[in-house]
């Protein structure tokens, strides 16, 4: 079972390397210009490639929290 949790791309720092989209394409997707964001309607989501996807972006843009960490609208 997956944990629910909030994902975000940090577009300054994104390089658009794509591992976070290659990793969970279900989540990330590459805009036109290349650079990595989180598809609509997915920004928490649930899945056991979603750390894994923070872990190999190559220039930390991605962040996974616990989403029962948060409070609502953060």
């Amino acid at each position: 079972m997956s944990v629910p949790v909030r994902v975000a791309v940090d577009r300054t720092r994104c390089i658009g390397a794509g591992q976070c989209a290659l990793t969970a394409p279900d989540v990330f997707a590459q805009d036109d210009d290349g650079f990595g964001t989180v598809r609509p309607g997915r920004a928490e989501a649930a899945g056991p490639m979603l750390r894994e996807a923070a872990r190999v972006c190559p220039v930390g843009a991605v962040t996974v929290r616990d989403a029962a960490a948060e409070p609502p609208g953060v």
